[in-house]
C-alpha cells in the first residue's frame, strides 16, 4: 500500500497516476478530517508533496505514530538537502528515507513524464517512482534535492532575465514580437517563448517560484539572489497564484491601480464568483468572509464564537500573504445576525485588533447567506510599501 501525503496543483494528477497504475493508494489533504497517521497506517511506501520544509516537517511529524517499521519514505517536495538531513534526523532508524524531488509542471505530472531526480537508495521505490515519469538517480540522500535546487538556480533566474530584457525592450521602443523572434535564436530561445505569451493556467506558480530561490540563493549568488528579490516583489504586489510567466507583466509595469484579484491556496476556496481578496496598488480589500471549512460546510452552525474564531484565523492568513497584519487594518465592517453577540465577538476581536483600533461598523441582519451563519466580515487594509 502506498500513502500519498500530497496538496496542491501537483499532488493530486501525481495521486491519480499511482491509482491508475494498479497500486493501492491512501490519500490525506489539509481539511478532510483524516489525519497523516491515519493514512500512513499500514502502508510499505509513503510519498509526501509539499509546498515547503515547514510544511514537510509539520505533516510527517505528525505522520510518525502511524509509520511501520521498514517503510520508506519519498520526499518529492522542493526542501532542499538541508531539509532532507533534517527528516532523517526526526525519522526512525527503522523507516527508510529517499529524496526524489521532480522536474516539470502540472501537465507533466499529469501525462507521467516528470524527471525525477532521486537520492538515496531507490531500489525499493524505483519501479513506483517511474510511474511520474523517467528517475535519475543523483547518489546519496539528499543530493537529488540538492539537483533541484541547483537546477532551478538557472532556470528561474534566466525567466527573470528575460522578463526584464523585454520591459528594456518596451522602454525603449523595441518591438515585443520582434525581440522575442530574435532571441529565439540565442541560446534563450525557449525561455523566451514561454514569456511570449504568459500563462492563462498555473503550471508552475510565482510564489512557488519565490520559495525556490529563497532555498537556491546561497550567499554569493548573485543572479539568484536578485531574481529572487523581483519574484518577492512580485508575490507581494498579488501575483504570487499566478503562473511564473506573469513575472514579465510586474517587470514590465502597468497602471499602479490596476485591480489584482487574489486566491489564496491556504484557505478554502470562494464558490467562483467573487475573489478573497482584490489588491489595487497599496490598498487591500478583503471581501466578506463567512465561516467555511475545506469542503464548504458551515463551520459550528449558530455559535458566533467558533465562527469568529475561525474568520479571524482565515483573514489573518489574507494579510499575511500581502506582508500585512491587524495593524495596517484601516476599516472592519461586521455583519452579525444577532447583535447581542457582540461581546462574544469583541473577546475574539481583541485578541487580534490591538492597539489603536481601525475604523469599523457593526450591523445587525436578519439573516446571512447561507442558514448556520452568524457572522461575516470584510476589511480594508492599508498595504506596507
Amino acid at each position: 500500500m502506498i500513502a500519498f501525503l500530497g496538496q496542491g496543483r501537483m499532488g493530486v494528477p501525481m495521486a491519480r497516476r499511482l491509482v491508475e497504475a494498479g497500486h493501492k493508494v491512501t490519500t490525506w489533504r489539509r481539511g478532510t478530517g483524516v489525519t497523516a497517521a491515519e493514512a500512513v497506517d499500514g502502508a510499505e511506501l509513503v510519498i509526501s508533496m509539499l509546498s515547503d520544509p515547514g510544511a514537510v516537517r509539520e505533516v510527517l511529524t505528525a505522520a510518525l505514530p502511524g509509520l511501520r517499521p521498514g517503510a520508506t519514505v519519498v520526499e518529492m517536495s522542493t526542501i532542499g538537502p538541508e531539509a532532507v538531513r533534517a527528516l532523517r534526523e526526526l525519522l526512525p532508524a527503522s523507516v527508510a528515507l529517499v529524496d526524489a524531488p521532480v522536474l516539470g509542471s502540472v501537465g507533466p505530472a499529469a501525462d507521467g513524464s516528470l524527471v525525477v531526480l532521486a537520492g538515496g537508495d531507490v531500489s525499493g521505490c524505483r519501479q513506483v517512482l517511474s510511474v511520474f515519469g523517467g528517475v535519475r538517480e543523483t547518489g546519496p540522500l539528499g543530493s537529488g534535492a540538492a539537483m533541484k535546487i541547483a537546477v532551478m538556480s538557472a532556470i528561474v533566474p534566466a525567466q527573470v532575465l528575460v522578463a526584464e530584457t523585454l520591459a528594456y525592450g518596451a522602454a525603449h521602443g523595441v518591438d515585443r514580437d520582434a525581440l522575442l523572434d530574435v532571441l529565439a535564436g540565442t541560446p534563450l530561445g525557449q525561455v523566451a517563448e514561454r514569456l511570449r505569451t504568459p500563462a492563462t493556467e498555473t503550471r508552475y506558480s510565482l510564489g512557488l517560484a519565490a520559495k525556490d530561490l529563497e532555498l537556491a540563493a546561497w550567499e554569493g549568488a548573485s543572479m539568484a539572489t536578485a531574481a529572487r528579490r523581483r519574484l518577492q516583489e512580485a508575490r507581494a504586489a498579488g501575483l504570487g497564484e499566478r503562473d511564473l510567466t506573469a513575472v514579465a507583466e510586474h517587470v514590465g509595469g502597468g497602471p499602479a491601480a490596476r485591480a489584482v484579484p487574489l486566491n489564496l491556496s491556504t484557505i478554502p476556496a470562494t464558490n467562483g464568483a467573487y475573489s478573497h481578496a482584490v489588491r489595487v496598488g497599496d490598498m487591500l480589500y478583503v471581501s466578506g468572509q463567512a465561516a467555511f471549512d475545506e469542503q464548504g460546510h458551515v463551520v459550528a452552525p449558530g455559535s458566533l464564537k467558533d465562527q469568529a474564531e475561525h474568520i479571524f484565523a482565515v483573514t489573518t492568513r489574507i494579510l499575511a500573504d500581502q506582508g500585512a497584519s491587524w495593524q495596517d487594518v484601516a476599516f472592519i465592517r461586521t455583519y452579525l445576525t444577532d447583535m447581542d453577540d457582540i461581546l462574544q465577538l469583541r473577546d475574539v476581536r481583541n485578541r487580534y485588533v490591538t492597539g489603536t483600533p481601525p475604523a469599523s461598523t457593526t450591523v445587525e441582519v436578519s439573516k446571512l447567506f447561507r442558514p448556520g451563519l452568524v457572522m461575516e466580515m470584510d476589511l480594508i487594509v492599508a498595504l506596507p510599501r
